[in-house]
């Protein structure tokens, strides 16, 4: 089995900084893509950011520039850094993880559990 564990969230000021984390822990042979989503009150879940196992990142035009997806491998998490936040910012973010298991060596897609951002102008 696989977990995620993400921390991180909480009340921002508009232009401060957050970071988010997202840890995997199980039965893990390889993490091929990790990304962050969000999803705001009345609205769909959206692409934030991605980075691929081949270390190639993109991000939403919205974020682009503000923040920063990265990865550590040797301990199986991403994390987000949130810079110059803005209101519009404020969501539940998830981490999203495409992982191959190491019992049955197939791929599938993991969610964390969510963490509230809510950023104040």
């Amino acid at each position: 089995q696989v977990q995620l564990v993400e921390s991180g969230g909480g009340l921002g000021q508009a232009g401060g900084s957050l970071r988010l984390s997202c840890a995997a822990s199980g039965s893990i042979f390889s993490i091929n893509a990790m990304a962050w989503y969000r999803q705001a009150p009345g609205k769909q879940r959206e692409l934030v950011a991605i980075t691929l196992s081949g270390g190639s990142t993109n991000y939403a035009d919205s974020v682009k520039g503000r923040f920063t997806i990265s990865r550590d491998s040797a301990k199986n998490t991403v994390y987000l850094q949130m810079n110059s936040l803005k209101p519009e910012d404020t969501a539940v973010y998830y981490c999203n993880l495409r992982i191959t298991d190491s019992r049955m060596m197939r791929s599938s897609d993991y969610w964390g559990q969510g963490t509230q951002v809510t950023v104040s102008s």
